[in-house]
């Protein structure tokens, strides 16, 4: 017998649960792509994408994942030939840096393993060895998919002012935008992007690169930038069709104007309170059930660790058979253990990962929390029982 069927639940990182107002608003026939409602949505649109990103500077919109998003924001930037400097955090930096080998781009990189953050002095150091210049853009992800640490990019602009280097400041936001804090213009970042599929609660499908004055120079004097992905004409667009190089995502545009007018009811401030409760809800579960068993937080610093994602270490074999008692016997499934034990590794047996981003609410990440330790103890895992009274003391506290 199985205790799956029902309603499941998707607690993976991405792609996030879809609200069904979102659903609903996509749920209709094709609309007319001259002229009337789909285009003089626009303009209020990426009004709203630039509030979710705090940035009074420019989106383009793409019909893309985030792999795509990284590509676009390559393209209008760096030619080939130049450098990059990437500071890696786990798999999702080190995956960018492909796409920019791929372009005919030097890559450096400077890896920080996959449970902290970055080391300050090594890139202070390495900018200031970088005396011509040739570091077009430095690469940096807000918050690793894969490792669930959360980086802070204040810190890097004030290197890049202190030692006068002008290569572009890039945040891969793909997994938090909308979850956690995230400041583009506060925070000098000068070129940010991300995905519909996470915070913005929308299907698979959008990318989103958001530029501002100084990338947007960076790229008007670049020889040769492919027509689907220049920016120029996205983020300034005559017509239509300008906005997507084509076509538009036509069922995509309802879907996120309606998850942008649920972002900004319920305020970026309350979202951002939301997500970091929730999670401090799972972080108080999984410490009480590491006390007497293998269950670890990969991040062990709470200040590093994402309130959209968390990936946990229980070693081999269990992270596999945790999985798949809970999609199998509860009808919730986990995150794979992504790259975690080797950046070449597409799947960790002795991982899993909580997607706890955008559309998420407390019973949500109680019940949750209720399977994973229901599955502890039916697969006889080592652990402290207890792990949800622990969460819920925190989600009672609010």
């Amino acid at each position: 017998m199985s205790l799956a069927n029902g309603r499941t639940y998707l607690a993976i990182p991405g792609p996030s649960v879809v609200p069904d107002a979102v659903l609903r608003a996509m749920h209709r026939a094709s609309p007319n792509i001259y002229e009337g409602e789909l285009p003089d949505m626009m303009p209020d649109l990426t009004r709203d994408l630039k509030r979710v990103a705090r940035t009074d500077g420019n989106v383009a919109i793409y019909i893309s994942n985030g792999h795509g998003a990284w590509e676009a924001a390559l393209a209008n930037t760096v030619a080939v030939g130049e450098k990059v400097l990437v500071l890696a955090t786990g798999f999702f930096a080190m995956a960018w840096s492909r796409i920019a080998e791929a372009r005919g781009i030097e890559v450096h990189v400077l890896d920080f393993g996959s449970g902290g953050t970055f080391d300050l002095a090594r890139v202070e150091e390495a900018l200031r060895a970088d005396t011509t210049h040739s570091y077009k853009a430095i690469m940096a992800v807000h918050v690793d998919t894969s490792s669930s640490n959360r980086n802070e990019f204040a810190p890097l602009r004030k290197i890049l002012d202190d030692v006068n280097h002008p290569a572009l400041l890039m945040a891969d936001c793909i997994a938090a935008m909308g979850c956690d804090r995230f400041e583009m213009d506060a925070w000098g970042v000068d070129v940010a992007l991300t995905g519909s599929q996470k915070g913005l609660m929308c299907p698979p499908g959008l990318g989103f690169v958001f530029f501002n004055d100084k990338a947007a120079d960076v790229r008007k004097g670049l020889k040769h930038v492919s027509l689907y992905w220049d920016w120029t004409q996205r983020a300034a667009p005559e017509a239509f069709y300008q906005y997507f190089s084509g076509t538009a995502p036509t069922h995509h545009i309802y879907g996120l104007r309606t998850a942008l007018d649920m972002i900004h009811d319920e305020g970026l401030e309350a979202i951002w309170a939301r997500h970091v409760t929730l999670a401090q809800a799972i972080w108080a579960a999984v410490e009480h059930w590491g006390q007497d068993g293998p269950l670890r937080l990969n991040v062990s610093d709470p200040a590093l660790r994402s309130h959209a994602v968390t990936a946990l270490s229980i070693g081999k074999p269990f992270g596999t058979q945790l999985r798949r008692w809970c999609s199998d016997q509860a009808g919730v499934t986990l995150g794979i253990g992504l790259g975690m034990a080797n950046n070449d590794d597409p799947q960790s047996d002795g991982y899993f990962r909580f997607g706890h981003m955008g559309h998420v609410n407390a019973h949500m990440i109680l019940g949750l929390l209720g399977v994973v330790e229901a599955g502890l103890g039916a697969l006889d895992i080592p652990h402290k029982s207890g792990g949800v009274a622990e969460a819920a003391k925190v989600i009672s506290g609010v």
